[in-house]
């Protein structure tokens, strides 16, 4: 493995949002197996999405390392979401699902990048509300409320984990009228004529739950981008918590800023 690598090509496929110098450090020594991840995310670029990747032991033959390195740079590689496992052997991902931090629906959003959604019912309960939950929903503890937790798909994909409270009162109807596999907001705003007005949202980093990473398809050690979000109708009635947890192998956010003045 030529150690100066990245210093004369730099990091392949660098976007202007990529980070200086290739990930060199200032005073110029290059951990081995971050240069072979400069090299198989070269190699990523001829393959194509969807191209099988050789096996570690072929890579660490063609670059003269040791598994191990190339294991680690698989490892970063995978994480960051430009390979995935198919089967027995590694492939090329595909380019990120970009959601935007709005009000549209996770359906929505998917659509626009001609990605088909769909949703898998984990359940569907009628509890009552815990007190820390009532404020958020504008409800007394122990009220009748909704518990609705779905699958989120992409093209079959599982990609993420959503998990939905809201008062019984607001859609009573909501376990025969509802179906499952379809956008909720879709199911609020035309049959029963609940607009959304506006929310507070916490985006942060976790790792899934042994049994979240189980519903999803991921390894625990898989970052998930997790949101929380208290929606309100356009008369600024409690209306929704929700927790969604997503694959941060597959999944970036994005926001439209806009100044005061």
């Amino acid at each position: 493995m030529d150690p100066t690598y990245l210093h004369t090509h730099g990091l392949p496929g660098r976007s202007p949002g990529a980070p200086v110098r290739a990930g060199i450090p200032e005073h110029g020594r290059i951990p081995k197996y971050y240069a072979v991840k400069a090299q198989v995310a070269e190699l990523l670029d001829e393959l194509g999405e969807g191209g099988l990747l050789p096996t570690e032991r072929e890579l660490a033959a063609r670059f003269e390392v040791a598994r191990e390195t190339v294991r680690q740079a698989l490892r970063e590689l995978l994480l960051e979401g430009r390979l995935r496992r198919q089967g027995r052997g590694t492939v090329v991902a595909g380019p990120k699902l970009e959601q935007p931090l709005s009000l549209a629906s996770y359906t929505e959003g998917v659509r626009r990048q001609g990605r088909r959604p769909g949703r898998s019912l984990v359940g569907l309960d009628r509890l009552a509300c815990p007190a820390a939950l009532a404020p958020d929903l504008g409800v007394e503890p122990l009220a009748p409320v909704w518990h609705l937790e779905r699958v989120l798909l992409a093209d079959d994909e599982r990609v993420g984990l959503e998990s939905t409270y809201m008062a019984v009162e607001r859609a009573p109807r909501l376990d025969a009228d509802f179906e499952p596999d379809s956008s909720f907001y879709g199911y609020l705003r035309e049959r029963l004529g609940i607009g959304f007005g506006d929310a507070d949202e916490r985006l942060e980093t976790v790792l899934a739950t042994p049994r979240e990473a189980l519903l999803i398809g991921t390894p625990p050690a898989l970052p998930m981008l997790l949101i929380h979000r208290v929606s309100r109708d356009t008369g600024g009635r409690p209306l929704e918590r929700v927790r969604s947890l997503y694959r941060g192998d597959r999944f970036s956010f994005t926001a439209h800023l806009r100044g005061e003045g």
